[in-house]
């Protein structure tokens, strides 16, 4: 097949269009997501069905890209409320936690490749570095099989989780960095050096994501504004024109931050979170719309990552990546949880295991393994074959177990998750908001009916969900426990 347009327009779409129905199998399979598309992009790959990629510089931009996306969703999707009572243990995981993870595993393949059997023979440094590639870890599989099972859990672990993923890869992309340019210099780190660029990575990283998260509020109030004082604008339209604005506003935050010789990454994830926890201008679509991309971002750099790998080259580290993975799965991992969080008693020891479990590896790892192949790092080749062997074995041990672990460990809400409204968004001009009330056997003692029920004064029930079927309500309807209710209520101030 001729390299054109065309043809490159009609491979994607096929790819995509077999990803997300191959895709579709994961609920019934338990696999996470993600690994689907990953297959699906080795299975079309040069060892599969002969589509040739092998651009390493293309991925690292895709990458990027797509990151950059992924990120500013995670941060938008972020309660601030939510993750108050968190903030210190998941702060602790991404940072602390990263850089013990990184350490212990670096370690470990420097003495692996030690070994006279090995075919591996890293110095310290580049050992190091493949093991940054991979210190952090990945929500999207992890919240997309919880999701899926409508699962909650206790004790406040999902949004420290929900926080220690978001916020983790600029800790990896950091030290894969500075790791590169020392293995690239042939120059030894410093303790003061590496200090130094920490504090101007997140220091830098972090202050201007609050600005530019404060810059894309403030531009959407304009636009809105700007339309009121034309006489007014389609909704829809409104919505679109704010969505672009806001993912303009992503990479300018990226961008300018790495201008700075900030971590961009940083950046847009706190832009992110300035933006998901102000009022903006139709935000509830806006978010929607970023969900969209962002899931569209994932799948074209799971399928790419998978088309750029060729398996047979993965068959000459099988047995080393086996047993780094093992060790990050069941000493890394739970060495740094453990460690990370001991000042924090009141996290109970099921759920330190259970953190320990869930520290999945996803894109950005592979993302992150392309650096030293484009830097021309020797061995970087071994570099992004054993890291892209992890991440599967970690998805599929981990990834497929995360549920059943949850529940043997006792951490299962009792209250299913349920999402805060139906799909329905009200317009600001609406003096109301909508809210989700998921009925317990206690809401239903003093009646199994609505006028039974007594909800506060200028709440109105609209629908009920039940088992994912939707009812009209009426007085003399019967409730159950489980059943969803939409409750429209007054703004206070009218």
């Amino acid at each position: 097949m001729t390299i054109s347009g065309e043809n490159i327009l009609l491979v994607s779409s096929i790819l995509l269009i077999a990803g997300v129905l191959i895709g579709k199998s994961s609920y019934r399979t338990g696999l996470p997501l993600l690994l689907i598309f990953l297959l699906v992009g080795m299975l079309f790959g040069t060892d599969g069905l002969g589509i040739q990629f092998n651009s390493m510089h293309t991925a690292q931009f895709i990458g990027m890209v797509a990151l950059c996306v992924i990120l500013f969703t995670g941060g938008a999707s972020t309660s601030v409320k939510a993750i108050r009572p968190v903030i210190a243990p998941g702060l602790a995981l991404s940072t602390v936690g990263v850089l013990t993870t990184a350490a212990l595993t670096g370690f470990f393949i420097f003495w692996l490749s030690g070994m006279e059997w090995t075919n591996i023979h890293f110095a310290l440094l580049p050992s190091l570095l493949l093991a940054s590639t991979m210190s952090s870890t990945d929500s999207a599989s992890v919240f997309g099989i919880l999701g899926s099972k409508n699962v909650g859990l206790r004790q406040n672990l999902r949004p420290m989780l929900e926080l220690e993923s978001g916020s983790n890869d600029p800790m990896a992309y950091m030290l894969t960095i500075l790791l590169i340019g020392a293995c690239g210099s042939g120059e030894d780190l410093t303790v003061s050096g590496i200090l130094l660029q920490l504090l101007l990575q997140f220091g830098v990283g972090g202050a201007a994501g609050f600005a530019f998260g404060f810059l894309g509020v403030k531009l959407a109030g304009l636009y809105r504004k700007i339309g009121d004082s034309a006489g007014g604008e389609d909704a829809g339209q409104s919505t679109a024109m704010i969505s672009i604005l806001v993912t303009a506003t992503v990479f300018l935050t990226f961008t300018a931050t790495t201008f700075m010789e900030g971590n961009g990454y940083l950046a847009v994830y706190v832009c992110g979170i300035i933006f998901g926890n102000s009022k903006v201008p139709f935000q509830k679509s806006v978010l929607k719309f970023m969900d969209g991309v962002t899931w569209l971002a994932q799948i074209i750099v799971f399928i790419m990552l998978g088309l750029l790998v060729n398996p047979h080259e993965m068959l000459s580290v099988v047995a080393v990546s086996l047993l780094i993975g093992v060790f990050m799965i069941l000493v890394g991992r739970p060495l740094s949880v453990f460690l990370c969080l001991a000042p924090f008693r009141k996290i109970g020891i099921r759920s330190k295991f259970f953190v320990s479990w869930v520290g999945l590896r996803g894109a950005v790892p592979i993302i992150f393994a392309t650096y030293p192949v484009v830097a021309g790092i020797d061995g970087a080749s071994q570099i992004f074959n054993i890291v892209f062997f992890v991440t599967i074995l970690s998805l599929v041990v981990q990834g497929t177990t995360v549920i059943s672990s949850a529940k043997r460990l006792k951490l299962i809400a009792d209250t299913p998750m349920d999402k805060e409204d139906f799909g329905v968004d009200l317009a600001d001009e609406h003096p109301a908001t909508l809210q989700t009330l998921v009925l317990k056997d206690s809401d239903l003692k003093k009646g199994n009916t609505l006028k039974d029920m007594q909800l506060p004064e200028g709440s109105l029930v609209m629908m009920i969900r039940r088992n994912g079927k939707y009812i009209v309500p009426n007085g003399t309807r019967r409730l159950l426990a489980g059943d969803a209710l939409l409750i429209i209520k007054e703004s206070e101030q009218t």
